[in-house]
């Protein structure tokens, strides 16, 4: 048994010296061809790094876990290393960096590995969490869905406001949480748009319930709602723990992923029935599920699309709108003039000819504060890739970060859009606070628009992000069309991010005194 044991230390050891004599050699190759030098390592105070994997979570649970984040920026440098269990990870906020990533140097990283462990149990080989030609065959089936013809249909997003309405009290009777209705209005027209049938889960929260609701699918798009919250807090968690995300798995995790798929399938059988049978949905209304069964009856291929595009379309939109008004009813200098200038654009009153898609993307004002907010609270705020060969990037090597590193295949790579967003070299002294006017003149800098990326770059970029900016600029545009004021409510004095997939506004929310009069 000693032997044995003696054995299996001897291997190990001589596997760790293997590695880091490979590791030199691989290193002094692109050193020699790339100049490449050895990035800035994160300092830590225990062993295999647990110390910042235990600090990440303290975060993530004080949902501070952003600006911890950020900090660590400002002291080890727009680039560095992190070293956990003797597995090194990079960490980025330089443009250039990211430019390599998306788009310049697109093919030597890998997007599924950083993702696949922690995300898969929920989204399967959905387009978030996959490569190569599964990405590619997935991107075809799925961009023509977000045609323009499909993003102009606002009569839709107006039958769905109208419900929002109605679980808004006036502002001198209470105040609201206005990111729990956003995120619910963001559910209700997803769904409309993916399945052909709303989960209405307004309906649930409205003051005076219309005669038609209620039933058994209703209390489903509830539950579902809650479940699909759940997996994401679950799988941020998994996400943070890198390699080591197996050892979360609760229970509860499993349940909340058995709920969303069987809330799915259901209506994926009823799209393959439909496109089996040769009828469309009643009306003759646009339905996604539909439009891609014609190409594939896969049902697991449906699902993960499906979740993945939910996740995204509810998701982003929804984070968006609750920063939107957390910060405006803040500045009410901004709020002022934004009005003055939607009453100017589209009028005071509901009138759906000057509401266009076209009209939304041509308000300046309107588009300079979406901008602002997206630019400090940006949804996605920080993502990852992971290496596939033995690479470079163009920033982070050197005492000074100024040289080229050398990156081994397997290295993951985490990049930090909110913390770039916020870097006073690129935006200015006043880089925290919020001014839409900067938008008037925006920075000129070297990183050729890489400086800015709400809905990510290059050719993953984000295929929804105008079906986003529409329903956000639309639900803002009658927002203050049927409000004449917001005020603050009971809010944190200070912004706290809950962390899923995407960010939304932590601590008591979004509350918001909505006045119509």
């Amino acid at each position: 048994m000693k032997q044995y044991i003696i054995g299996a230390v001897a291997t190990l050891v001589a596997y760790i010296i293997w590695t880091k004599i490979d590791f030199a050699l691989r290193e002094r190759k692109f050193r020699r061809l790339h100049g490449t030098k050895p990035p800035t390592y994160l300092a830590n105070s225990l062993p295999f790094g647990l110390d910042y994997v235990t600090g990440l979570l303290n975060h993530t649970k004080r949902q501070t876990v952003l600006e911890f984040m950020r900090g660590n920026y400002e002291e080890y440098g727009h680039t560095f290393a992190i070293s956990i269990l003797g597995k090194t990870t990079i960490t980025t906020r330089e443009p250039k960096n990211i430019q390599a990533l998306l788009a310049t140097q697109f093919k030597d990283f890998s997007v599924g590995l950083a993702k696949k462990g922690p995300f898969e149990p929920l989204l399967g080989e959905g387009i978030i969490n996959i490569d190569g030609q599964k990405w590619e065959y997935t991107r075809s089936l799925l961009r023509p869905q977000f045609a323009r013809n499909q993003i102009t249909q606002l009569e839709n997003l107006e039958e769905h406001f109208s419900v929002l309405l109605d679980c808004i009290p006036d502002g001198t009777a209470s105040s609201v949480d206005l990111q729990e209705l956003f995120f619910n209005l963001t559910m209700d027209t997803s769904t409309a748009f993916l399945f052909g049938e709303s989960s209405d889960t307004l309906k649930h929260l409205a003051l005076s319930p219309r005669k038609e609701d209620g039933g058994e699918e209703f209390l489903s798009g509830v539950s579902f709602v809650k479940a699909l919250n759940s997996a994401q807090e679950h799988m941020f968690k998994r996400f943070c723990l890198k390699d080591m995300y197996g050892l979360h798995n609760p229970k509860e995790f499993k349940d909340a992923i058995k709920e969303c798929h069987s809330y799915v399938d259901r209506y994926v059988k009823r799209a393959i029935e439909r496109v089996k049978s040769g009828k469309g949905v009643e009306g003759g209304k646009y339905v996604f599920l539909d439009a891609v069964a014609a190409d594939t009856q896969d049902p697991i291929i449906l699902r993960d699309a499906a979740i993945s595009l939910l996740i995204a379309g509810r998701d982003t939109t929804g984070s968006f709108l609750s920063f939107f008004f957390y910060l405006v009813v803040r500045h009410p200098e901004v709020q002022d003039k934004l009005r003055r200038t939607i009453y100017e654009e589209f009028g005071s009153n509901f009138d759906p000819q000057r509401i266009t898609f076209e009209s939304l993307k041509n308000c300046k004002y309107l588009r300079w504060v979406m901008d602002e907010v997206l630019r400090l609270y940006p949804v996605v705020p920080i993502n990852g890739r992971t290496t596939i060969v033995d690479t470079t990037l163009p920033l982070g090597g050197g005492p000074d970060g100024k040289s080229k590193m050398f990156v081994p295949k397997g290295t993951g790579i985490e990049y930090s859009v909110y913390a770039m967003h916020r870097r006073t070299d690129i935006w200015g002294e006043d880089a925290n606070w919020f001014r839409p006017e900067r938008w008037e003149n925006r920075p000129k800098t070297d990183a050729l628009g890489w400086e800015y990326l709400p809905f990510n770059g290059g050719p993953r970029i984000c295929i929804g992000q105008q079906f986003a900016l529409t329903e956000a600029g639309y639900t803002i545009v009658r927002m203050f069309q049927e409000f004449k004021r917001f005020e603050s409510g009971e809010m944190d004095p200070f912004v706290k991010c809950l962390s899923m997939l995407m960010t939304c506004v932590g601590g008591k929310g979004v509350l918001v005194r909505c006045y119509k009069e």
